[in-house]
Parts: C-alpha cells; structure tokens; sequence
C-alpha cells in the first residue's frame, strides 16, 4: 500500500496539456468539498442499486446456477447434458418452465441484494474512513481498496448468506416444484436439515468472496484512473457511462480470478436437495468444500472447475457495472439535494 499522497505527481502534470481532474469514485474522499453522505444515505444507495441491478441480471443468474449444478459436459455431443450452451438454454429453460423460470427466487434474490448491497457499501465506506482516521495510507489506493473492499463483502455475506441459499435452491429447481413459496422453502429446510442447512457453502464462500470483491473495487478503482487520464478533462463530464464501463471490466477479471469457489458454492448449497436436482441429470452429494473440489476435479475434468463461465462473466459483467453506476449514481443525488440544500440557506 502507498502513502498518502502530498500533492500531484509534477510528472503527471508535464506529460498532458491540461491537469488530470481527480475521479470520484466510491470510498472516503478527504478531500471532498461537500463531506461525506451518511451512512443512512450510503445504505439507501447501496440497497437501490442493489434492487435494480437485481431485476435486470436475474436471468442470466438462473443460466449460470443451471450450469454451475449441471454434472454432465456442457456440450451438444454429450446427450445426457440437458443444457449445453447459452442461447440452447434460454430456449429450453423457457419452452419448458415458462418465462417466469428467469425469475425464480426472484424475492429471497431481492430481500438478498438490497441487504447485501446496504451492508457492503456502509461497511466499505466505514472501513476506508477508518484507514484515513487510523493510518497513514492514502484511502484512494487501489491496495487500500483491495482490502476494505474483500472485508467489507465478508460482513455482508454473513449478513445475508441464509437469503443465498434459498435464491440458490429456488432457482436450481425444476417442475415439479419442492418449494412453492418462500415460507415453505424456510420452514422445510429448518425441519428436515436444521438450521445449518442456511449456511450451506459459507466457507467457500467467504474464501471467495474477498478476493471476487476485493478485485471488483480494486479494479473499479484503477480503471477510473486510467479513464481520466486517457481521456481529457473536458470529455469526461460523462461520469454514469465512466462508472458503468470500468464496473464491468472489473467485474469480467474479478469473476474469471474467483470463479471456481463461487462454483463449489452453489455445488453445496444444494445438498440435502437431491430430489428437485433430479430432473436435471446427474446429482451428486458432497461431504464438504474438500470433497466437493477433489470430486468435480476427478469426474468432470479441470474444464468442470469452470462450468457456465460464459454466462457468469456475462452477469459479472452487467451486475458489477450496473451496481457501481447506479450507487455513484443514488450518492449524486444525495449529493445534489446537499448542495441545493446549502444554496438555499445561503439565498435566505
């Protein structure tokens, strides 16, 4: 991690005719004219891009989970795979179950984005106003932001790991249903496997939620920069297209890095679910994260570490980007009702 910074780089300022405009970008600003939003605005913007992200990547979060419990190749010269490529997919999941299959869990997935989105972004706001207050390290730095950002996943994803896997066990099933509501879904489980059965898959998913975070604001951070600088001052008045490019660049690397821990995971949290996986293929039963890695390895191949890449670097794509454009996006406005609010005491 760098220190904090005294001032521009000079060698900045020589290489390029106009000085390069800092961005703003998510994290504790110091430096910000207007202060700080609160952690009650944070956790606004968090939870609403949570929400509407959601509504838009739920499909391709349906395709990936399929692929991801899918036993069997992926591929059209296996005929036992049921799915073996995106567009196959979409078609078979829609002329079999309906258009409303994209959406299935679609209620435990929102009540999961909205509360993880609030805790995520209030604890990484937190977290790098801790790093200013606490330490000498520039709270703008990718490495600071690394950090901050895989902590403050983890805290979400204790918060909200029992919506998870219930998004998870509802978008896995298929026809007929287990699971005919939510209520039903909580009630079974907690009768029939106990508590636990909520925290399915958490180890896995704590080992890779840091880093698939971490990566996610790291990169978001570094991609801003680069933006400005290869872009002039005056052309990058465009801040929510900015946002929305360099959130999905991120999001496309950090998913790649991670992805065969978010593929145990799911591969867990359907344990004890055999009966609804059974329309789909093959099931198989794991003992733990060990287990479950040492099997895919030995029967699928190191190409089953990776199943449904395709469609989950496409969500990882829209999700990350839509979510940093819509929260930079809801602190604008918070940011904007504060200085209208300021103009207007000034004027009486």
């Amino acid at each position: 991690m760098s220190r904090r910074e005294r001032g521009p780089n000079p060698s900045l300022r020589a290489t390029r005719p106009c000085e390069i405009r800092k961005p703003v970008m998510v994290g504790y600003d110091p430096e910000s004219k207007h202060g700080p939003l609160t952690s009650t605005e944070v956790a606004i913007s968090g939870s609403a891009s949570g929400m509407v992200t959601r509504v838009i990547i739920s499909p391709m979060d349906v395709l990936k989970i399929r692929f991801q419990l899918q036993v069997e190749a992926i591929t059209a010269k296996n005929p036992q795979s049921k799915y073996h490529g995106i567009l196959q997919a979409t078609w078979r999941i829609f002329t079999e179950e309906g258009v409303q299959a994209f959406w299935k869990g679609h209620i435990p997935a929102q009540l999961l984005s909205v509360g993880y989105g609030a805790v995520q972004f209030v604890s990484f706001e937190g977290l790098t106003k801790f790093v200013h207050i606490a330490t000498s390290f520039n709270t703008r730095d990718p490495a600071v932001h690394f950090v901050c950002g895989g902590l403050a996943a983890c805290s979400a994803t204790l918060a909200i790991q029992p919506l998870d896997t219930l998004r998870t066990r509802f978008a896995a099933q298929g026809e007929p249903k287990v699971y005919r509501n939510l209520r039903q879904a909580v009630v079974t489980m907690y009768k029939t496997e106990g508590p636990w059965s909520f925290y399915r898959g958490l180890t896995p998913t704590l080992v890779a939620v840091f880093p698939y975070a971490g990566l996610q604001f790291a990169f978001y951070n570094i991609f801003q920069k680069v933006y400005v600088y290869m872009i002039p001052p005056a052309e990058t008045s465009t801040g929510n297209f900015k946002n929305l490019v360099c959130g999905s660049c991120a999001g496309i690397i950090s998913k790649t890095c991670t992805y065969p821990l978010d593929l145990f995971k799911k591969r867990l949290q359907v344990g004890g679910f055999e009966q609804a996986r059974s329309a789909f293929g093959e099931v198989r039963t794991y003992k733990g994260f060990t287990d479950c890695a040492w099997s895919i390895l030995r029967e699928e191949g190191f190409v089953g570490f990776f199943k449904g890449l395709s469609p989950s670097m496409l969500k990882a794509a829209f999700s990350t980007g839509l979510t940093f454009f819509w929260y930079e996006f809801f602190c604008s406005t918070f940011r904007s009702l504060k200085i209208s609010g300021m103009v207007e005491k000034k004027q009486e």
